[in-house]
């Protein structure tokens, strides 16, 4: 079981991480707060891997049938493992980028409430809260648990989805040999 989380978690971390710094290399870093709905579909679409790597578990360990405990228990085994390797790739990319993310997310934002209309002392107190989470953000004990907040609890969603089906062993049965093909 160990396996599996650790193999299909870190496909899935390994392909998020890679999609999340490709969308910021290839949109050189503008619109950070507007891909927020594609970093998550991504999130999402890739922590399928949960699904496929409790089935097999089920289907291939455990002869086609699981229970609900042990199948989320993996679940949340594997998106633990993706977040783990999501932060561990964040970190290398920021590295990688001399930080430059957090300069860029927040003048982005600052820059879209003043496009629309945002002045005085409103954007006065943004711009003061924008420099205060650069601080707070530059700080890895902060960050990094933040980092892996953004997936796990997709992760979770996926796991008790794929263990409330996948306890049912007419969901997708395995397509293996049945006793009336099995050679006697």
């Amino acid at each position: 079981m160990k396996k599996i989380a650790f193999i299909y978690g870190g496909i899935a971390g390994a392909i998020i991480i890679s999609v999340m710094t490709l969308g910021l290399v290839v949109s050189e870093g503008e619109g950070a707060s507007s891909s927020e709905a594609f970093g998550y579909l991504t999130m999402l679409i890739v922590l399928s891997m949960i699904f496929v790597g409790v089935k097999k578990y089920r289907d291939q360990d455990l002869g086609g049938v699981i229970k609900f405990g042990p199948a989320f228990g993996l679940g949340v085994a594997i998106a633990s493992v993706a977040g783990l390797f999501y932060v561990m790739g964040w970190e290398f990319y920021l590295a990688a980028t001399d930080h430059a993310f957090i300069d860029d997310y927040t003048a982005g934002v600052i820059e879209s409430k003043r496009a629309a209309g945002m002045a005085g002392a409103d954007l006065n107190k943004l711009i003061a809260d924008m420099e205060a989470m650069k601080k707070t953000y530059a700080n890895p004990l902060f960050r990094m648990p933040m980092t892996f907040l953004e997936i796990f609890p997709v992760g979770l969603v996926v796991a008790l989805f794929s263990a409330a089906l996948l306890r049912n062993p007419k969901i997708l049965p395995s397509r293996g040999p049945t006793t009336l093909e099995r050679p006697q």
